[in-house]
């Protein structure tokens, strides 16, 4: 049988809750009531909204999840995420319900990228001092709770241009095999917009270029999402400010490891890598 692609990708639809192998304690009533999962699309890159009872806890794969006061939360799937998952809810100590989530693997492209793999003219031991301090700011960065509410929203796109790459993709650098694309790559003239895929609060706006991301800009969606800039010509907000939906935050350009003038936007939740397309209403 051949799947349509709402199969293949695991959609939930909008809402209307999600039928999952799984069981249920607590007089059979506890998720019967509130569907576990109400939106989603349970694929590697992938995610999924829920809502379980106030003061329930929520765990995936035995790790705890955080939730709202609402009883609302948000899971999500590295692109190596293994093809099945377990969310589980306890109140008090008891386990009221438990399900099996099957994720849905995906081919990944493989891209030939003109650019070294490593700066050029800095020495191996400047980048890596220099990538140390980098990616520590971006942990730091990670770990700031905001209390945004963006979580919650479907993205809309942050700038406009041709898909130049794909998340997922095995990147070659002139030969040389990279790591695998983190993010979605935009296309954009030099100094568009980047406007604010959904509300947060800015965690980092980078006052000098890194190494790789060059002028980078990280924004705190909430619950453990988050969204990346990478390659901007110019901030437009301030480490600590908050931002909607829609809001310009940035403008294109082709600092650090770039060819030309593109927008990267990479998006995590937690340590997950995930396909921002996903999280866009026609992706």
């Amino acid at each position: 049988m051949r799947l349509d692609r709402r199969a293949a990708l695991g959609l939930i639809g909008g809402g209307g809750g999600v039928i999952l192998s799984g069981r249920t304690g607590y007089g059979a009533t506890a998720l019967m009531a509130q569907p576990p999962l109400v939106a989603g699309r349970l694929t590697q890159g992938g995610w999924a909204r829920g809502r379980v009872w106030p003061d329930c806890q929520v765990t995936l794969d035995g790790a705890e999840v955080p939730t709202a006061a609402s009883g609302d939360f948000l899971i999500a799937f590295d692109r190596d995420a293994p093809v099945t998952a377990r969310l589980d809810c306890r109140k008090g100590g008891q386990v009221l319900s438990s399900a099996d989530l099957t994720i849905a693997p995906r081919a990944w492209q493989i891209e030939q990228v003109d650019a070294p793999l490593r700066p050029p003219g800095v020495p191996d031991a400047e980048f890596q001092r220099r990538r140390a301090d980098e990616l520590a700011r971006i942990a730091a960065a990670r770990a700031l709770p905001t209390g945004a509410e963006g979580w919650r929203q479907t993205m809309v796109r942050p700038a406009p241009g041709r898909i130049s790459g794909r998340f997922g993709a095995q990147r070659i650098y002139r030969g040389q095999p990279g790591a695998y694309h983190s993010g979605l790559d935009l296309a954009a003239a030099a100094g568009t917009p980047i406007l604010a895929p959904a509300d947060g609060v800015v965690v980092l706006a980078a006052e000098a270029p890194f190494t790789l991301e060059g002028l980078l800009l990280m924004v705190d969606h909430g619950m453990g999402l988050t969204s990346a800039f990478l390659h901007c010509s110019a901030h437009l907000v301030t480490a600590g400010a908050p931002v909607r939906q829609g809001q310009p935050v940035a403008r294109v350009g082709m600092t650090g490891r770039a060819t030309g003038p593109h927008l990267h936007w990479g998006l995590r939740w937690r340590t997950a890598r995930l396909d921002p397309l996903l999280f866009l209403a026609d992706g």
